[in-house]
């Protein structure tokens, strides 16, 4: 995305109060441009409520600069359009997708298999232990770990699989610029640095209630499933699972003591149909043929030319990374040895996006293995 004109479009449209995302996906589609779009909508303003019709006449400046400055502060933070080739396809599938995320990390793991855990914030010894177990046995099956940040099991989960050498996701309520809760505020850094933040709410966004549950309809959606580790009949959790299963998702939960209110939500539903689980293992066999479709779904994706190559070069017909030799020299490059993210970027001079992607695609093709600890290996 170059066009700063159509940026800026974009960023005004994601602040304009009552623009829903449905409402841009269909103005998009209607106008063909985020430009195109706004300039619609400034000359039929009565499409738009009043909060909107006075942003668009005098959008405030210094939160569209502190936009910009976000998207273009640092090569790990992009705005992810759902124009774009490489926006996650499975959020396609939702009843009511995002436009655009912002993203921090790695945003080609959006791509990637994921798993949801999720739980209750005042999580007992016992959940916080199940959701260090799950997570790190979902991660090493080769699985994303996929959760919301928040305290107890989230926070567990994501720990856990970050201690595991594996990414994680995390997806929050908030502007992708805020931690909540504060206390998690090295965690975040830790996700960023290997894994990804994500939201879909614009920087400086503050801590609203309503965003949660917006935000578990992207955590559902992104994942193949949804683990429920620990949840009383009130919990947000259960919000996360039924979408889940409205979307069309796995949904498993772990029994508990009958005695334990922070099992109610789990006997909940198993009683609806969620998958009782035990052990990681359970979930991984569950979810094996969804995660394979996904990725064959992917390399024909990929292979057909219909994503960008992640050096972001425009190619017509079908992509060949056989004959590209960026690939081609990143293969040389790595060798047999396990090398760390950080090594190849050094190496190929390549940044630690596009390499990702690169990365990915050649996972996906069986030339690389992903090792614990971010780091890869040539296979072939």
């Amino acid at each position: 995305m170059t066009d700063t004109d159509d940026l800026r479009a974009w960023l005004i449209l994601l602040r304009t109060p009552g623009l829903t995302p449905r409402n841009l996906r269909e103005g998009l589609v209607a106008r063909g441009s985020a430009s195109a779009l706004l300039g619609w909508l400034t000359r039929h303003e009565s499409s738009l409520k009043p909060e909107g019709r006075d942003w668009l006449a005098q959008p405030d400046e210094a939160a569209l600069a502190a936009d910009l400055a976000w998207v273009k502060g640092a090569d790990d933070q992009r705005l992810l359009l759902c124009t774009e080739e490489d926006f996650p396809p499975q959020l396609e599938a939702i009843p009511d997708p995002p436009a655009a995320l912002f993203v921090k990390g790695d945003a080609s793991l959006l791509l990637r298999p994921q798993v949801a855990i999720v739980g209750a914030r005042k999580a007992q010894v016992p959940g916080l232990a199940n959701a260090r177990r799950f997570a790190a046995g979902l991660a090493e099956g080769g699985l994303v770990v996929t959760s919301g940040m928040a305290d107890g099991i989230d926070g567990a989960a994501h720990e856990a699989a970050l201690d595991a050498g594996q990414p994680t996701i995390a997806v929050i309520g908030t502007g992708p610029d805020r931690v909540y809760p504060r206390k998690h505020h090295a965690l975040a850094r830790r996700i960023a640095a290997h894994g990804a933040i994500v939201s879909e709410y614009s920087p400086g966004t503050a801590v609203l209630p309503r965003h949660f549950p917006e935000r578990n309809r992207i955590i559902a959606g992104l994942s193949l499933g949804v683990v429920v580790i620990e949840a009383g009949l009130r919990s947000g959790s259960l919000i996360t699972a039924r979408v889940a299963g409205e979307q069309g998702r796995d949904v498993f939960a772990l029994p508990g003591s009958i005695h334990n209110p922070l099992a109610e939500g789990c006997h909940s539903l198993i009683a609806e149909g969620a998958r009782l689980v035990q052990r990681p293992d359970e979930v991984l066999a569950a979810l094996a043929p969804a995660a394979m479709e996904l990725g064959a779904q992917l390399r024909e994706r990929l292979a057909a030319g219909e994503a960008k190559p992640a050096t972001g070069r425009a190619k017509r017909g079908p992509f060949d990374w056989r004959e590209d030799e960026e690939y081609r020299r990143l293969l040389d490059v790595m060798g047999y040895d396990p090398a760390s993210l950080d090594a190849l970027v050094g190496t190929t001079g390549l940044a630690a996006g596009p390499l990702s992607s690169m990365l990915l695609m050649l996972e996906l093709e069986g030339e690389v293995a992903s090792l614990p600890g971010n780091r890869y290996q040539r296979v072939m």
